[in-house]
């Protein structure tokens, strides 16, 4: 009878209710649960798990509270800013506010480097960058179409992309041996392999600058991508939400600096960005879709009355973002900390043995961590992340959980905690791979083989101030 009932229960609810297709069976979001359950603090409890799994950029909220503390007017909820609460707490257009639109507007073309202008009418909001990415799908695919998606790449784009909209992800494949860099080749690969097999594809999803590699395309690439997709004539969506977390070598290219330069067919190229990365503000939960599509536009604001950004948050937001002194000054000093964080964790990890992919942006690096696998395989990749979650205590995220199909890479983030929490999380490394190598018996009962080889010298590995290759492969793939 039991079973009986429990059937009937599940046929009386969604496929959506039902489906495992979120995404959450995952190493990735498993490292986070290790983390809730039993959380790092310097004084309640020393010996919790530390989150490196979280792609957060804390180096700079300082600035943003101190312009809030010099801007009472700006907030709704106190004496400076009660006169405005009226018209915010009733019912605002899903339009958005216009000086709201047009701060963010301006604040994207500050990161970009002033280099491409922004239309604040066709800044559509959304819930975070995860309700941007499924607006765009929904916008653009039917159930069943697919997506090329250069791997590794963020997990939960399952959830964001593919879970309510029920379309495909195609993994596009990179190889470490070009530094995970997209050749014209991997696209038409995984293009005409999906041909092959009568897959609608409908676009390309590009996330630059990458997550995890914390990589930037150059602009012979993206010209190049740019082709790809108006010859195919399929869509573009470029997630930038890390454009403003560049801060060193060369500059973050947008698509949309690209697509003012060349001839193409404008209908295809979107843009997903928000403020939870650049800015740190993730739990403000604004996303942002721009479209060149006007079709597209009119659609996507529709579906934003189902993703809202608050009245009082964009009107907050609004006053920040148009402030030029402070944005300016934000963005400069953003990179400057991030830049320094990026030095010192990197040099850190290399003075245990343990070298990178070379990057130039993001809040994480992309963690070479094959030297370490027992066998150059998926079990053993994953048998060592819960070493390092469950004994050594560090919430980090493994390739496979990005869908890199080369075992023992890690990313690993380093803006969401402070300098002495980092002290701590490289001191905890530097204990592990230091008794990984001087005890055997700790080889044999973890199954790792911990190599002599220092990962530095590896000529896969790029040094913290290797430049960025200066030829694009997709430019070599057009010659």
């Amino acid at each position: 009878m039991e079973g009986t009932k429990k059937v009937k229960s599940q046929e009386l609810l969604s496929k959506l209710a039902t489906s495992d297709q979120h995404g959450e069976n995952s190493p990735y979001f498993d490292g986070w649960k290790a983390y809730e359950k039993d959380p790092f603090h310097p004084t309640t409890n020393p010996n919790g798990v530390i989150q490196m799994g979280l792609a957060e950029n804390q180096l700079s909220l300082d600035l943003v509270l101190d312009w809030i503390k010099a801007n009472p007017e700006a907030s709704i909820c106190n004496a400076e800013g009660i006169h405005a609460f009226k018209n915010m707490a009733l019912f605002q257009d899903y339009h958005g506010l216009p000086e709201f639109r047009k701060g963010v507007a301006r604040f994207m073309e500050k990161a970009r480097g002033e280099r491409v202008r922004f239309d604040p009418d066709r800044i559509v909001m959304a819930g975070g960058a995860t309700g941007a990415n499924e607006v765009a799908i929904f916008c653009l695919a039917n159930e069943g179409d697919a997506f090329l998606v250069p791997c590794p790449y963020y997990p939960a784009f399952n959830r964001d992309l593919r879970w309510r909209t029920k379309v495909q992800l195609l993994p596009v494949t990179c190889q470490s041996s070009n530094n995970f860099q997209m050749t014209k080749e991997d696209l038409e690969e995984a293009f005409q392999n999906a041909q092959k097999a009568n897959i609608k594809v409908k676009g390309v999803i590009l996330s630059n600058p990458s997550n995890p590699l914390g990589t930037t395309m150059d602009k012979a690439s993206l010209r190049s991508l740019v082709t790809f997709i108006n010859e195919k004539q399929i869509h573009l969506v470029c997630d930038e939400i890390y454009g403003a977390t560049v801060f060193r070598s060369q500059r973050f290219v947008s698509i949309s600096e690209v697509v003012e330069e060349m001839e193409c067919n404008l209908d295809l190229i979107h843009v997903v960005y928000s403020l939870s990365k650049d800015m740190g503000l993730p739990g403000f939960r604004v996303g942002i879709f721009y479209s060149y599509n006007d079709r597209v536009v009119s659609c996507a604001r529709k579906q934003s009355s189902f993703g809202l950004v608050s009245s009082q948050t964009q009107y907050l937001l609004a006053k920040m973002l148009l402030d030029e002194e402070f944005t300016d000054r934000y963005l400069s000093e953003s990179r400057r900390r991030l830049a320094s964080r990026y030095e010192s964790f990197t040099k850190g990890l290399m003075e245990v043995g343990i070298g990178c992919l070379g990057s130039n942006a993001g809040l994480y690096r992309w963690m070479d961590l094959r030297q370490l696998l027992k066998e150059p395989t998926f079990d053993s990749e994953t048998e060592l992340w819960r070493l390092i979650v469950y004994e050594v205590k560090l919430n980090v995220s493994p390739g496979s959980s990005f869908h890199c199909h080369e075992p023992g890479w890690f990313r690993v983030c380093f803006a969401n905690m402070d300098d002495e929490t980092l002290k701590i999380a490289l001191g905890r490394i530097r204990m592990f791979v230091e008794k990984g190598k001087g005890a055997k018996s700790w080889q044999r009962n973890l199954k790792l083989s911990f190599s002599s080889r220092k990962m530095a010298t590896s000529p896969r590995i790029m040094s913290p101030h290797s430049p960025i290759p200066p030829h694009s492969p997709l430019l070599r793939a057009n010659n």
